[in-house]
């Protein structure tokens, strides 16, 4: 696990794109192409914005790219909450992505049967063998949640990698997750995290005695690859050890 830790929000999102390029030139040149989880939130809307731009649009080889999502809200493609629609528009649209390099979750679907069909999706691209994401990009919750892996939900305790369905009881909404297994098969997986009003919970997940009911994202340990958490000084204030 690395922490990199910058001044501002700004140098954090520009970090973390530097980080985008490296890694999607590095699979690229080695494999073809690029497989990459995206995360939803406020936070990945502004790097995806920031990919989109002129600094960095042509740093990439975006044809060479596939998305997937790490999570989604169980809504209707075009509804204002869909993760699908927030990178749609901060990503595929200002950077003209083929729709055949986009495999969003068919949330027309019910619950239980848009998982199942998400996970058939995801393993056919990789010729049902083993599943492993070049990259997962991961935000962090107040409550330490990371994709859709809340606090004292049945996906917590999965074994094998998978897609699940999420039913969130103080929400009353049902949401679609990349589990812990699948994530941490991923070659490289990197939080976006952001703020002072995180600090709590990033000391949570990186230093507290590990209860992953309480603090989910402390599944989130890659097997073969890296971990790497990208922070601003606010969001690391209440760590007492800084790598």
């Amino acid at each position: 696990m690395k922490l990199n830790i910058y001044n501002t929000e700004a140098e954090v999102l520009t970090g973390l794109a530097d980080h985008f390029v490296t890694l999607a030139t590095q699979a690229i040149n080695k494999n073809g192409k690029f497989t990459v989880a995206l995360s939803g939130g406020s936070s990945p809307k502004k790097l995806y914005e920031l990919l989109a731009s002129t600094t960095y649009a042509d740093q990439v080889n975006w044809e060479k790219v596939f998305f997937f999502f790490g999570d989604e809200r169980n809504v209707p493609h075009d509804h204002k909450d869909s993760n699908y629609l927030m990178a749609k528009k901060a990503l595929f649209e200002p950077l003209l992505i083929s729709p055949a390099q986009i495999f969003p979750v068919e949330t027309s679907f019910g619950p239980a049967e848009a998982a199942a069909k998400y996970w058939e999706v995801i393993s056919a691209f990789f010729d049902d063998g083993e599943v492993s994401f070049d990259l997962v990009l991961l935000g962090l919750g107040d409550n330490s949640h990371t994709a859709s892996l809340f606090p004292y939900t049945p996906v917590l305790h999965d074994r094998t990698p998978g897609v699940k369905e999420v039913w969130l009881e103080d929400q009353q909404v049902w949401r679609i997750t990349l589990n812990a297994p699948l994530i941490n098969d991923a070659a490289q997986i990197a939080f976006l995290v952001y703020g002072a009003g995180k600090a709590e919970a990033v000391k949570h997940v990186l230093e507290d005695d590990e209860d992953i009911e309480l603090y989910p994202a402390q599944l989130i340990d890659s097997i073969a690859g890296e971990v790497e958490w990208f922070l601003d000084e606010p969001a690391a204030a209440a760590l007492e050890t800084e790598e």
